[in-house]
């Protein structure tokens, strides 16, 4: 064991140890090759049809539905609003009640979903406290609901009874 003060004999090498560095940049390089494609093919929202749909009766002051058309258009219980409006309306509502304060969303089934993300942030900021998404009969199926059945329709929506 010893020890060399001299500066001849042995030299030291300076280099890089590059070994780590390669493992990181090899696992960088699987993520990305994994996550970008994801990201670039982006998230589809389709909005949902149900199957055991009632309709209940529509009141006026109860239930508040906004609307929104393929074209963006905002329609508060069924009148065309201005869209930069809808907040203030929503506010002037929501503040006059105490309790129940939700409103329902029925969107345009084409329409991309951040449109309806932003409806839903701008109805939040007025007041709302539960947002529901109202959601259409899946075409060509009858609701499994016994409760259905014994008024005697085979279509949910048909609040007569099966009566003509």
């Amino acid at each position: 064991m010893s020890m060399s003060a001299g500066g001849g004999g042995g030299s030291v090498k300076a280099e890089p140890n590059v070994t780590p560095m390669i493992d990181v940049m090899l696992v960088l390089l699987i993520i990305f090759m994994i996550v970008v494609p994801q990201i670039a093919a982006g998230f589809k929202a389709k909005p949902p049809q149900g199957q055991n749909i009632t309709q209940h009766p529509e009141d006026e002051n109860a239930d508040q539905v906004l609307g929104i058309d393929a074209d963006g258009q905002y329609y508060l219980n069924k009148k065309p609003i201005n869209n930069a409006d809808l907040e203030q309306l929503v506010k002037a509502i929501y503040d006059a009640r105490t309790v129940d304060k939700i409103m329902y969303v029925k969107a345009d089934a084409g329409l991309p979903y951040f449109k309806v993300q932003t409806a839903l942030d701008v109805i939040a900021k007025g007041g709302v406290r539960v947002s529901g998404l109202i959601a259409d009969q899946t075409p060509n199926t009858e609701s499994t609901v016994a409760s259905d059945k014994a008024k005697g329709g085979s279509n949910p929506l048909d609040l007569s009874g099966g009566k003509k």
